[in-house]
């Protein structure tokens, strides 16, 4: 007989920019860390507090306004700001990601804790561990969720999603960064489920073996045809 799972998990679609954030963590601890809590943070809180889970802390996959909070594109995006009045819990973000995270958001540096690529959170049976991808930003990161003997969840918010990948063309991105970020997830398992950062798809999830077989992305041969995808 199959053990269960202590892996709580939840997709949301918030906001008017086809973002998805996510509640990662554990069953029997009752605890769990929210994914670019951003739009609505209260109405994760509540979906959180429904299923009787403590919100313990915050991930970030990077620091633009959508996935943060802030001022872009005539919207104001409650973020990072509101989640700590609700909710103070520590804010995880790339060691390089925390400059633009502090402007962007306006929260304080004593409320973020950076991290290396490599570092890991442990919430009962279930582990966190975070890989640095720029590419997108100099600190974007995704998270892989891993449980023993289970397929890993990558949570990779605006550096891969279904049949493509984030945009390289903003202040902060570099090409050729990205292609080696790509090129370090296609070395996860094959069996290890894609959760992007937005819902550009249909599907909100496929597995990475079905995307390196698919995405035109991770498909690209070298460098250079990955330059010449992003018009580079």
């Amino acid at each position: 007989m199959t053990e269960e799972s202590d892996l709580y998990f939840a997709q949301h679609p918030v906001g008017q920019m086809a973002n998805l954030a996510y509640l990662i963590g554990s069953r029997s601890k009752r605890q769990a860390l929210v994914v670019d809590p951003a739009w609505n943070v209260r109405g994760l809180l509540d979906q959180a507090a429904r299923d009787g889970i403590e919100i313990v802390g915050a991930l970030v996959t990077h620091y633009h306004q959508d996935h943060v909070g802030g001022e872009i594109f005539g919207h104001s995006i409650e973020g990072l700001d509101a989640l700590l009045e609700l909710q103070p819990v520590p804010i995880h973000a790339n060691k390089h990601e925390v400059e633009g995270l502090i402007k962007v958001t306006g929260i304080s540096p004593g409320d973020v804790v950076p991290h290396e690529s490599g570092d890991r959170l442990e919430i009962g049976g279930v582990a966190v561990r975070f890989i640095h991808t720029p590419g997108h930003t100099p600190g974007s990161q995704c998270f892989l969720v891993e449980e023993a003997g289970r397929a890993g969840h990558l949570v990779a918010g605006d550096t891969l999603f279904l049949n493509g990948c984030g945009r390289v063309d903003l202040p902060g991105s570099d090409p050729r960064a990205m292609y080696e970020s790509l090129e370090k997830l296609k070395r996860l398992p094959d069996d290890t489920i894609l959760y992007p950062g937005h819902l550009y798809s249909p599907e909100g999830s496929d597995s990475l073996g079905d995307q390196k077989r698919t995405n035109p992305y991770l498909r690209a041969a070298s460098v250079d045809v990955f330059l010449s995808f992003m018009g580079h």
